[in-house]
């Protein structure tokens, strides 16, 4: 058997995998990156967050008409051709795709399309159009993805029914849509739609939409979403699917209650799994856990001390930045500097109307760990930036440590609220205090402005507010 000879290989294109391959070649090494699709980008780019947010801004305009009207400025009913739509949606996802494949060549990164099978810890098997061809490496970064959970009983063999990446196509608008699911990507698809003209019913089996966000900034997005969808269902489980003609029929149950209707298509949206099938992986010495994901350590290293992993194959947050931080700590292990996935501030965006977005300590966290935390409120309604912008929707939160008076964790919700949060991420890296968040100056009238104000609301002196002064730890 003939081998082809390199220092690492990448397995799988997405942003963690293309990250992780970038990197590596600038640092010197030489690079062979392994990916089955056609194109380079992986779910993110190809299915994922660059095409969902392409389609949330285009139907924004739609959305906007309605808070228009309030202004004196009136539009006539929006025509919809989803021909145009998903051509500019996928020229969007073309260009990056390009672009990723563009900087490969320029980093002299060997490209190889097929699909990755482990024969051993040491031999990589990539079928591929041109035959089998077998790699030999010094390690293995396996960055291989996710994708959308298809419970076996949803699963009807019938194209009404969707997952995301389906549902990113937009064949048709449904006049009436079901979403199972009421995460990240079941809220985010759900605006899109009924900003489209479908009635959307969301389902949620929790007590509330957006879990694990904090109740207070997951508010304004139930209110929108009360206000624009058909529904929205908490405490409700769906109990039965089938095909009904040209129709799915979907039984669902709440408080004992059970409801029978006909929806024209339906969003499973119940989360994701990570893609370990056909891997090989049984000839290694990787461990996974019970839900699948490949088991590593803080340094991105598996059980196989050959075979590194990294993005939403490992688990935790399954999101794009975390899957390109974890890229450099295993090519920073790899190359024998010191990283390490520890105390790592990862923030968390939803791209709902209004946008949510947090990061570090959230008030319930430190409820449930028994941490104490002083919470302060920055109400948008007080912003002259948000009211100028007719979207006082909003909140700007920030969690304090009380001794120390640290930012531990920042959360946003309102327009604009995902290009806020890096400055809480900037500050609870920097172990910034209240402080120093309320003495730098903010330019007015911005949003950022909220975040200044609500440091200040900590010692009882925002301008745009009232907050009674508390007692603080350099009053002590």
């Amino acid at each position: 058997m003939k081998t082809i000879k390199t220092e690492i290989v990448v397995l799988g294109a997405g942003p963690g995998g293309y990250a992780a391959a970038f990197y590596a070649a600038d640092k010197g090494k030489k690079v062979i990156l392994v990916e089955r699709d056609k194109q380079l980008g992986g779910t993110c780019l190809l299915r994922g967050c660059i095409p969902s947010k392409a389609l949330l801004h285009a139907t924004e305009f739609i959305r906007e008409r309605d808070y228009s009207k309030e202004r004196g400025i009136e539009y006539q009913t929006p025509r919809v051709d989803l021909g145009r739509l998903n051509i500019w949606k996928n020229k969007v996802v073309a260009k990056l795709s390009d672009g990723v494949m563009g900087l490969s060549r320029r980093r002299k990164i060997d490209v190889m399309h097929g699909r990755g099978y482990f024969e051993s810890s040491d031999i990589l098997r990539v079928e591929t159009s041109e035959g089998q061809k077998f790699l030999e490496y010094d390690k293995v970064i396996i960055a291989v993805g996710s994708q959308p959970a298809l419970p076996k009983a949803f699963d009807l063999g019938n194209k009404r029914i969707m997952t995301s990446t389906e549902a990113l196509e937009v064949e048709e608008i449904p006049k009436d849509l079901l979403v199972i699911g009421g995460g990240y990507i079941g809220m985010e698809l759900g605006t899109v739609y009924a900003s489209l003209g479908s009635r959307v019913v969301v389902i949620e089996a929790l007590d509330g939409i957006l879990s694990g966000l904090d109740a207070d900034l997951a508010r304004p997005v139930m209110q929108y979403a009360q206000k624009h969808f058909k529904e929205v269902r908490v405490k409700t489980k769906v109990s039965k699917m089938a095909t009904k003609g040209k129709k799915i029929f979907v039984e669902s149950e709440s408080n004992g209650q059970k409801k029978e209707e006909l929806y024209d298509r339906v969003l499973v949206s119940v989360g994701r799994v990570p893609n370990c099938q056909d891997l090989g992986l049984e000839n290694t010495k990787v461990q996974r856990d019970d839900k699948g994901f490949i088991q590593v350590d803080a340094m991105q290293q598996t059980a196989d001390s050959k075979i590194m992993a990294i993005g939403d194959v490992v688990g935790g947050a399954l999101l794009a930045h975390k899957a390109a931080r974890e890229a450099r700590i295993a090519v920073d292990v790899f190359t024998g500097e010191e990283n390490s996935f520890d105390n790592v501030i990862i923030p968390a965006v939803v791209f709902t109307d209004p946008e949510v977005a947090w990061c570090g300590l959230t008030e319930a966290e430190a409820k449930k760990k028994g941490i104490e935390v002083k919470v302060v409120r920055f109400p948008w309604g007080a912003s002259g930036r948000a009211l100028s912008l007719d979207r006082p929707d909003g909140v700007t939160k920030l969690i304090i440590e009380p001794h120390t008076e640290r930012v531990v964790g920042v959360g946003i919700t309102g327009k604009g609220a995902g290009e806020l949060i890096s400055e809480g991420v900037f500050a609870i890296e920097m172990g910034a205090t209240a402080r120093d968040l309320a003495e730098s100056i903010h330019p007015h009238p911005t949003l950022s402005e909220t975040l200044m104000e609500s440091a200040e609301m900590f010692y009882g002196y925002a301008t745009h507010t009232y907050a009674p002064k508390r007692s603080t730890a350099l009053d002590a």
